[in-house]
């Protein structure tokens, strides 16, 4: 077994069943023919049994309770044709299946303002515990990688089963100056495909925007020329994007994360710290860092993926075990017409079994 995240984009809550084949649903008017047929069959059995019976057999097998056991097995054969009829018209609903995924990126934020203490002890030690306890729930078929980013981004860890090797990893964060959220997922997505070519030009994505002209857009390029597949379409990794602060430098996160979401790569966010911010300062200088939960919540939403804020440690630790489960299991409109041709085969044994133990006869 194997972690799970990605497949296919997810349908709402309670959506309905839908039918990839409605047309067939035409072959449910040889019900009403076949319950004509059975009530025919039983007149003419009634007559010929009223012919050659004696009247205490009769009586006998006219009983109450005669009555409903000789109509049970039919009426549950007729149920079993139903669902056989409606798997021919392919039924399919959204329903919460197990995935398999081998991969998963961790891509972290180290810039100065992970060590704020409005998140305790400090938003950096916070994080790493958290990433911690995620590392150990993790299956040991699962290989996880660890990206660090700052004002750029690098390997930590490249995608391994070793836990041991991905724990010091994440305790070997330095924090640096700068925030480069688009590198960060540029970065992941190179460990995913590492045959791919990624622009990791480290400019500031505000500076270059109003410079550019149309022949020369300041965007991350995909030089790889990779076809472009449905978001969240790629069942086999994904990324875990944990930052607390806005981008200052490095390539557009948005456009990095429509590189991710055109690969079909899911980019889950975390959002680090307080809904106010923090002021940091060290050998005379100060800033205040705050949280860009708009640009995270819309990685997401480009790659599939999900946003959570974690406004304190326990709400991180909470996250990691949330994506646990999300990694396992998904939502997806899947065809489930093997599940009414599997119910309809049960109820046709079950009719079938009564009528041989009441009847010794099978109908």
């Amino acid at each position: 077994a194997r972690v799970s995240l990605g497949g296919k984009a997810r349908s709402p809550k309670g959506a309905p069943m839908t039918l990839l084949w409605p047309e067939m649903l035409w072959l449910l008017l040889l019900v009403p023919a076949v319950v004509a047929a059975y009530l025919l069959l039983l007149r003419r059995k009634k007559k010929g049994a009223l012919r050659y019976a004696s009247l205490s057999v009769i009586k006998d097998a006219t009983s109450a309770g005669q009555r409903l056991k000789r109509h049970v097995p039919p009426l549950l054969f007729l149920a079993a044709f139903i669902l056989m009829l409606v798997a021919i018209a392919r039924p399919a609903a959204v329903v919460t299946l197990p995935s398999q995924h081998e991969t998963v990126i961790l891509s972290m934020d180290v810039s100065g303002s992970m060590r704020a203490t409005d998140v305790k002890p400090s938003r950096i030690v916070a994080a790493q515990e958290a990433a911690r306890a995620f590392v150990a729930e993790q299956p040991k078929s699962t290989r996880i990688g660890v990206v660090s980013f700052a004002a750029t981004a690098s390997v930590v860890q490249s995608p391994t089963h070793s836990r041991e090797d991905i724990l010091a990893a994440i305790d070997r964060f330095q924090l640096q100056r700068g925030t480069a959220v688009g590198s960060g997922i540029l970065v992941a997505l190179k460990m995913i495909f590492p045959d791919a070519e990624f622009d990791l030009r480290s400019a500031n994505p505000r500076r270059e925007a109003a410079r550019a002209s149309p022949l020369d857009p300041a965007r991350p390029a995909d030089k790889s020329e990779a076809k472009p597949v449905p978001p969240g379409s790629y069942s086999s990794a994904a990324i875990i994007l944990l930052t607390d602060g806005q981008t200052t430098t490095g390539p557009d996160p948005i456009e990095s994360a429509r590189i991710a979401a055109d690969r079909g790569i899911r980019v889950y966010t975390v959002g680090i710290g307080t809904q106010g911010g923090e002021t940091i300062g060290a050998e005379g200088w100060s800033m205040r860092v705050r949280l860009d939960e708009q640009s995270l919540k819309t990685i997401a939403n480009l790659t599939q993926g999900e946003y959570f804020y974690a406004g304190t440690a326990s709400d991180l630790q909470k996250i990691y075990k949330n994506l646990n489960t999300k990694l396992f299991f998904e939502q997806k409109e899947t065809e489930i017409s093997a599940l009414f041709a599997a119910a309809a085969a049960v109820l046709a044994l079950i009719s079938a079994l009564l009528s041989l133990l009441w009847f010794n006869r099978i109908f």
